[in-house]
């Protein structure tokens, strides 16, 4: 998958979790949660969806990885490059 295509599923599960939330203005660089009204149990939603969807395991240690769009999409990369 390229970087597009991550965010773009990064945003389908996002959208899974908190439908009412408006997503398009979403900014890179901020962390999801100053941006939505997500807490532990959304963002671990979001660690089993990946897990679910793309079967790509996130160990716990590694979850701050997931704060921010770019982040999420840096991390990913290399995990789903062959997807």
């Amino acid at each position: 998958m390229t970087a597009d295509e991550i965010r773009k599923a990064i945003l389908e599960i996002l959208h899974d979790i908190a439908p009412d939330e408006d997503l398009s203005g979403l900014k890179d660089e901020v962390p999801l949660r100053d941006q939505l009204p997500l807490d532990s149990m959304d963002f671990l939603d979001i660690v089993m969806e990946l897990r679910k969807r793309y079967r790509i395991q996130i160990p716990e240690e590694e979850y701050t990885e997931l704060a921010s769009m770019a982040s999420t999409v840096k991390y990913l990369e290399p995990k789903m490059k062959d997807m």
